[in-house]
């Protein structure tokens, strides 16, 4: 019994995906933003969960599904607003948590449910990214104490997320590497990964 939390940002032109100007435009990048999320949350429908809920900064738009529950970030720094997300899922419903954001447009449903049976027989579950970071935690008692003070954002946060979990005597699970799209080399990499995505359909629009 585990639910599938979602930390996204609202695709808003200038807001999301900074790094994708140049060569595409803010509202482009916005686009890809929102075909990223859509994807990612057709696949959580599409998963095993018990609860499915959006830690969303920002309003929600006709991008979100039926049967979400919407939280709001809280915090400054990533670090922070993760550790909320978790902290205020599990007070609503005290079940183990699985937590991924809206950068993976190639997530599948298979994916996350190996994360969520991974918690059945590991203390956590964690999906690198290449870029250094992660792209999915999942805890099966959630603790703040286990993401705050980890740096994020940069080459050595899974590095240092993982000594975290670690130090706290956890037993992980490890899933497969995943690309998160940042820049425009990641996006057409993913797009090359996973064709039949919203998110490749309107990359090869916008490259046209």
């Amino acid at each position: 019994m585990t639910q599938i939390v979602v930390i996204a940002k609202e695709p808003v032109p200038g807001r999301v995906k900074t790094r994708l100007t140049p060569p595409f435009t803010p509202a482009q990048a916005a686009a890809l933003a929102e075909a990223a999320l859509s994807d990612t949350l057709r696949a959580v429908t599409a998963g095993p969960a018990t609860q499915r809920l959006l830690a969303l900064d920002g309003l929600p738009g006709s991008w979100l599904p039926a049967g979400y529950v919407i939280i709001p970030q809280r915090g400054d720094g990533l670090d922070q607003r993760l550790a909320a997300a978790f902290t205020d899922a599990h007070r609503l419903r005290p079940e183990p948590i699985v937590l991924i954001g809206m950068d993976t447009p190639q997530l599948t449903p298979g994916l996350l449910t190996q994360a969520c049976q991974a918690l059945n027989r590991h203390d956590a579950v964690y999906g690198p990214a290449a870029d250094g970071g992660f792209w999915l935690l999942g805890l099966r008692r959630p603790d703040p104490a286990l993401l705050l003070g980890v740096p994020m954002s940069h080459a050595e946060t899974g590095k240092h997320q993982l000594d975290r979990l670690a130090r706290a005597g956890l037993a992980v699970h490890h899933l497969p590497e995943l690309t998160d799209v940042d820049t425009a080399a990641d996006a057409t990499r993913v797009a090359v990964q996973a064709p039949h995505t919203r998110f490749a359909r309107l990359l090869r629009e916008l490259s046209r």
